[in-house]
């Protein structure tokens, strides 16, 4: 039964972040944990911490203090819809975050999106706004566990590409 949901989990940035990493919407494990991909079989964290040869960080607090240490930015692009339990294909009537706001006050050069479903709806929801396009990087969810773990951090890798990149001087255009 599709019930109308408000994300009510604050972004993660800092005027630092260079990378921007979106969902789609929390999922009621997430919104029950009150942070990102709290499902405890979901891979994000995971995936994250093996990318940067870390320990998986445990505690909301650990999270936020991994992500501005290594300059990720985290949201997701919808602020409200109409959904089934956490089955993004359900979404109807969505409404999306303000992800221009967080962009004019970061450094991002990279936006990437985990899941088809999120990639779509920011390029039908968010890009005509942003003008920034989004890269898709496979879920991490439970549901998509016939990806291989190493696969997916082979293609988490794209995010370290952005990172060791020069950051930007200010007032240089983000994105052509």
């Amino acid at each position: 039964m599709l019930q109308r949901i408000e994300h009510t989990i604050p972004p993660v940035f800092d005027a630092d972040s260079r990378v921007l990493i979106l969902g789609t919407f929390p999922s009621p494990k997430s919104r029950e944990a009150g942070f990102y991909y709290g499902h405890p079989q979901n891979r994000f964290w995971p995936a994250l911490a093996a990318l940067f040869n870390e320990d998986v960080p445990v505690t909301e607090a650990e999270k936020e203090v991994f992500l501005r240490r290594r300059h990720i930015a985290l949201w997701d692009v919808v602020a409200s819809c109409e959904i089934n339990g956490a089955d993004d294909s359900s979404i109807r009537n969505p409404l999306p975050n303000k992800i221009a706001q967080v962009i004019a006050q970061t450094a991002i050069q990279g936006i990437f999106t985990t899941g088809k479903k999120a990639f779509s709806l920011y390029q039908k929801l968010c890009y005509p706004e942003t003008g920034f396009q989004a890269s898709y990087l496979p879920s991490p969810s439970p549901a998509n566990c016939r990806l291989p773990f190493e696969q997916l951090l082979d293609a988490y890798r794209a995010i370290l590409a952005v990172l060791e990149k020069e950051p930007l001087s200010e007032g240089a255009v983000k994105q052509e």
